[in-house]
Order: C-alpha cells, then sequence, then structure tokens
C-alpha cells in the first residue's frame, strides 16, 4: 500500500526512502531523525516494519508542533486543515497571503500545514528575520480535505505512541543515542543555508558537522548521512574529510526539479554516507554482495 505523507517538503527523501532504509540494521531498537523534516524515513520504516520506536526532532518548532498534532489529535487537525481548505475561496491567493500574515504572527499547526498544501513545489522559505515567506502555487487549491485526512490518519497510525518528539539542537538528540539505536543525519545542505532565499529557519556550519560526526564515530554510533549530492555537472556540498573513514555512495534521485523549471532535463545523485561503526554492523560483506562501491577513504565525492 502506499506510504502516508501529508505534506510535500522540498528536500523530503520519500523518493529514495527505500534505498536508504536497505542500509537499516534489522536490530535497530529506535530510529532517530535529528532534522526530521517531512519524516520520509520513519514513516517508510515504520510502514516495513523495520524500527520499534522513533525520535523525530527538527529545530523548525512550528513544525515539531504540526507533527504533534498529526500523531496526537489527527482528526482535529484534519478538520481545521478542511476548515481552510473550504474558505479560501473564491480568491486562493490572497487567502494564502492572510493565512501566511497569521501564521507568521501566531504559529498555529493548522495554518502551517495549509501553507505547506499551497507552496511552490513544497519549498519552504524564511526570511532574515525567520518569518515564512514562500508564496502560493495559484494553479492548485492543495491537497483535498478527504485526502488529507486519509494521509494525516495514515501517518498517526503508523507513528503515535511510539514516537518522541523534540525541538532541540540535534547535538542533543545525538548524545543520548545508543549503540542500538540508528540515526539518519539529513542536515541542510551547503548552498541552502546562509543564502538570501532562508530555506532552512536554521543552518547547519560544516565545522560543527565533521566535528559531531567525529564525536559520533568516537562512540561507535550506527549513523546514516544525507548531505551532498550534484546535478548534472553542479555538486553541493564541500566534500567530507577522509579521515571520518566514511563509507560512502551515490543514489540517483531522479530529474532535478529547479532545472525542470528551468527548461533543463538533468538527473539529481544525492551522496549516502554510512558510519564505520554501522558498516561493522551491517558486514561489509554484505555491502559488496549488494553491488555497491567502497569509496571510503579513497575517494568522497566521485565525479
Amino acid at each position: 500500500m502506499p506510504v502516508p505523507h501529508p505534506f510535500p517538503y522540498q528536500g523530503s527523501k520519500r523518493a529514495i526512502a527505500s534505498d536508504i532504509l536497505r542500509y537499516l540494521p534489522r536490530d535497530t531498537d529506535r530510529l532517530i531523525e535529528p532534522f526530521c523534516g517531512s519524516a520520509a524515513v520513519s514513516i517508510a520504516a515504520s510502514a516495513q516494519g523495520l524500527a520499534r520506536e522513533f525520535w523525530l526532532n527538527d529545530l523548525n518548532e512550528p513544525l515539531m508542533r504540526l507533527w504533534s498534532s498529526i500523531l496526537d489529535t489527527p482528526e482535529e487537525i484534519a478538520g481545521s486543515y478542511m476548515a481552510l481548505w473550504v474558505a479560501q475561496r473564491p480568491d486562493r491567493k490572497a487567502f494564502f497571503d492572510k493565512v501566511r500574515r497569521q501564521f507568521n504572527r501566531s504559529p498555529r499547526p493548522d495554518l502551517l500545514l495549509y501553507l505547506l498544501a499551497r507552496i511552490v513545489k513544497g519549498s519552504v522559505r524564511y526570511s532574515a528575520t525567520g518569518e515564512f515567506n514562500q508564496s502560493a502555487d495559484n494553479r492548485r487549491s492543495g491537497m483535498r480535505p478527504p485526502k488529507m485526512r486519509q494521509q494525516i490518519l495514515g501517518v498517526s497510525l503508523l507513528l503515535a505512541g511510539k514516537t518522541k518528539l523534540t525541538s532541540v539542537d540535534f547535538r542533543e538528540v545525538v548524545r543520548q543515542a545508543t549503540e542500538r539505536d540508528t540515526i539518519y543525519l539529513d542536515p541542510p545542505y551547503q548552498g541552502t543555508s546562509y543564502t538570501r532565499d532562508h530555506r532552512y529557519s536554521q543552518g547547519m556550519p560544516f565545522d560543527e558537522l565533521v566535528e559531531e560526526l567525529s564525536e559520533m564515530n568516537g562512540r561507535d554510533l550506527s549513523y546514516i548521512l544525507s548531505y551532498d549530492g550534484r546535478t548534472g555537472d553542479k555538486t553541493y556540498g564541500k566534500p567530507l574529510p577522509t579521515e571520518l573513514g566514511l563509507f560512502h555512495m551515490t543514489i540517483s534521485a531522479g530529474r532535478s526539479t529547479q532545472a525542470t523549471l528551468q527548461g533543463e532535463r538533468l538527473e539529481t545523485v544525492e551522496s549516502l554516507y554510512l558510519s564505520p561503526a554501522l558498516v561493522e554492523r551491517l558486514g561489509v560483506g554484505s555491502l559488496h554482495d549488494k553491488g555497491e562501491t567502497q569509496w571510503g577513504q579513497m575517494e568522497l565525492l566521485p565525479g
């Protein structure tokens, strides 16, 4: 059956979640997403019965309040969304702008859900002052309420009662992880933070990430990291230090949406890194059997 997803979110790993989950150990007690966003990997993992517990975290507090509503009061948030969806007639553009202003004054979960359902390509944007400033896709009305309710109830069924929700710095989450957990890290890519678009409400300095990965290695934590990649000949992100000893591979994520909007047909390739502890836990032989290439310390970003 299709895996439910209540809202689109640019950068979501929904399309490649099954590829990522190939490297989730079958003895995982808890799957942790310190940068959860749309939580696509955890939702897929729960749908496949690959973990017993989950921890979703994101510094975007309104987003985590939305997740709390989806998991704890799904009927209520579905009803609130329906009321907003119906009220947008007859002028969807003016109504979207009104809701966006309301959200920036009072970031209610239902307002955020409506905005996420209406924005262009699920591409979240924040101003320099932290206000939601993305425009609406005025060609569409957003997901219809019956389907939205179905998606919300589906996710609640998969994650409610076995998921911890927080909105703290990712390091606070990681430092509570154990060797029996598996951590999926999907931090903001370089080039998508600290720009005029402010795609993310918080950035991720490269040196801070590398320092934390090194500490995680020292604690023998199992983690999967999505961090950089390329579209056509353009690469994103400074290569991670070879000293981290990460097992690296690439995953095809299909045609680039941004390139398509610009009239180009370019493939997006995303990088996936496995920690040394995770490789040992999975067994290097099993990875080779799957036909993967062990880049290791030889090359972190091929091509």
